[in-house]
């Protein structure tokens, strides 16, 4: 899973876009016009260049360090969140005005890229997402740690934190106030899905002010004069004793009190107001194909069938004579499978993430020039958080309950979070100058996912799991992603319980039972965001096999996989057509130098 996501319970959930990867909206460059452009390029040209500064300003970014600090957070009232939708829906007929086959090749792409992005955020005002700002993967409050993670460099840096701060209390009342429109109408989360999650809350209303996530940036101050440092940490701590945790008390107090006995009892997206068009929706926001759940479900149930099969015979290869439910009870219990600290969890990721490195030259033409860092998920998210999340910069590995995090996962886990996955994706999409800005910094979740998906199974080709359990591992992380389609559809269009799908879950894969209940209780608070990975992974399958067929010999898999990342993050119709152009060009990438 990607990093940033980020995230559903900011409203901000844009084909996963990743607001946190952009530049400063006040500094933000429009993309040149060519030269000689046509008067429809143009004006599309002019319509998402102003449309994305416009948007980047609505959501102040508090994580990516490539940013000036904000001095405030979002706002997120009623009144705001109707300009937003008014907005959007002018973009969209603008677009609409444009006549398509006017645009150049390159703005058709472009166009093809953007107009399901402004569809998509349309759709999400209307459907009133905003007023559903938390759920059991991420929540608005949970979002603000990631300010106080991030690095300071200035005097205004920290000025900017503080102001921030002090706009935590409005920030939250806004919040409150959207949280209970949507109690009024029934459009909450699953109750089941939040209990324990107010953990993260406590973690700041209970700590020092000292002791609390919001004073990190305090800690260490590096390039800070001498003289601001004590007058900075003594703002600081008052801040976060006078304001910061007042408003988390007052927030947790609306949890235990007001909004947790008011959410739902029912699982499904079917079940909230106009469920079944929500949830189609949200199929189409986050696999990029407008798919009817019942032919998701079927296929992935044909899927995880043949997943299984392929798992029987590495099971046999590794001499384990047992059943199947052995061999899992096995694995999932057996001490040689888990890591003996937090640190041998760490370094054993670390030396794989450097034997892709190893190995990158052979499958890949452009390489990333953004390094990444390999930490631990924080501890007042761990608990609740994946296995691993991966990003520009940085792959987050939970190191919470060891035994939950066996070493036969890691190198699929790696592949995906890290390079080739998302710490190699993304940047390489950010670096795109000659494209919109749209376009470098959108992370569309079923080709960001998909592409992270194939990076573990690439793995299988480029020699990196050792042993037939390592093997196991890549076709349980397989399998996890085909049992998604199935509990998706499941829980959201066919009446699953949560019950149903941890059995389904626990039958099929050899996830740690935390992880299980963890994933699960991710999948039906986050209707069809699951269903990414493996219809995307299956898109660049499917993709790839064409062009073998169709090139033969002169197909090159360095030329194949910078055609597809060359892109960026797109729809899947977008590239399945560029990969059509790869084929009737010759198999030629955008590198050919490279090649």
């Amino acid at each position: 899973m990607h990093l940033i996501k980020r995230s559903p319970a900011l409203g901000l959930m844009v084909f996963g876009l990743a607001l946190s990867a952009i530049a400063d909206a006040a500094n933000a460059k429009s993309a040149p016009a060519a030269h000689g452009a046509s008067a429809a390029d143009r004006k599309l040209q002019a319509l998402y260049n102003a449309e994305w500064r416009w948007r980047n300003l609505q959501y102040p970014d508090y994580e990516d360090a490539q940013r000036p600090v904000e001095d405030h957070l979002p706002k997120v009232d009623p009144a705001s969140q109707l300009e937003r939708l008014h907005y959007w829906q002018g973009v969209m007929k603008q677009l609409q005005a444009i006549n398509r086959s006017e645009l150049s090749a390159a703005e058709r792409l472009n166009y093809d890229v953007y107009q399901p992005q402004i569809e998509t955020l349309i759709s999400s005002q209307q459907f009133g997402e905003y007023e559903m700002p938390a759920n059991s993967d991420t929540t608005f409050w949970t979002e603000l740690g990631a300010s106080a993670r991030r690095p300071y460099r200035t005097v205004k840096d920290y000025h900017n934190f503080i102001a921030q701060m002090r706009d935590i209390p409005r920030y939250f009342h806004e919040q409150m106030d959207e949280m209970r429109a949507g109690m009024r109408r029934g459009f909450t989360p699953p109750r089941v899905t939040l209990n324990g999650r107010d953990g993260s809350i406590t973690a700041v209303s209970d700590a020092t002010p000292e002791g609390s996530l919001f004073y990190t940036p305090f800690k260490e101050m590096q390039g800070i004069p001498a003289a601001d440092q004590q007058s900075l940490r003594s703002e600081g701590v008052a801040l976060i004793r006078d304001t910061v945790q007042p408003a988390y008390r007052e927030l947790l107090k609306f949890m235990r009190e007001e909004y947790l006995p008011a959410t739902r009892t029912t699982l499904a997206a079917q079940d909230l107001p106009d469920g079944k068009a929500f949830y189609r929706a949200k199929i189409r926001e986050f696999v990029t194909l407008d798919r009817d759940p019942a032919s998701i479900h079927e296929f992935g149930v044909a899927e995880v069938a043949r997943l299984h099969q392929q798992m029987l015979d590495v099971m046999k290869e590794t001499g384990f004579t047992g059943d199947f439910p052995a061999f899992l009870k096995f694995l999932r219990t057996d001490a040689r499978f888990q890591p003996t600290s937090a640190e041998d969890l760490l370094m054993h990721a670390a030396y794989i993430a450097k034997r892709f490195d190893g190995k990158a030259p052979q499958y890949f033409g452009m390489l990333p020039r953004q390094r990444f860092a390999i930490v631990p998920v924080p501890d007042d998210l761990a608990p609740f958080y994946t296995a691993g999340r991966g990003g520009p910069g940085q792959y987050l590995l939970n190191t919470y309950d060891l035994p939950s995090r066996p070493m036969y996962n890691l190198t699929a886990l790696t592949l995906h979070e890290s390079a080739p996955g998302h710490c190699f994706q993304i940047p390489l999409a950010a670096e795109h100058k000659d494209q919109p800005e749209f376009r470098q910094h959108t992370y569309i979740s079923a080709y960001g996912e998909g592409w992270a998906l194939y990076s573990e199974l690439l793995g299988v080709e480029m020699g990196m799991y050792a042993t037939p359990y390592d093997r196991f591992g890549m076709l349980n992380y397989q399998i996890w992603r085909a049992v998604r389609l199935v509990v998706d559809t499941g829980v959201h269009s066919q009446g699953w319980t949560r019950e149903q799908a941890v059995d389904y879950m626990r039958e099929y894969t050899a996830l740690a039972e935390h992880e299980i209940n963890t994933e699960v209780d991710r999948y039906i608070a986050w209707p069809a965001q699951a269903l990414s990975y493996y219809l995307g992974e299956n898109t660049i399958l499917k993709a790839r096999a064409r062009a073998e067929k169709a090139l033969g010999a002169r197909f090159n898999i360095r030329a194949f996989h910078d055609t597809v990342l060359e892109l960026g993050s797109v729809p899947l119709p977008v590239l399945d057509e560029r990969v059509d152009r790869f084929i009737a060009e010759g198999g030629v990438g955008p590198y050919p130098d490279m090649e």
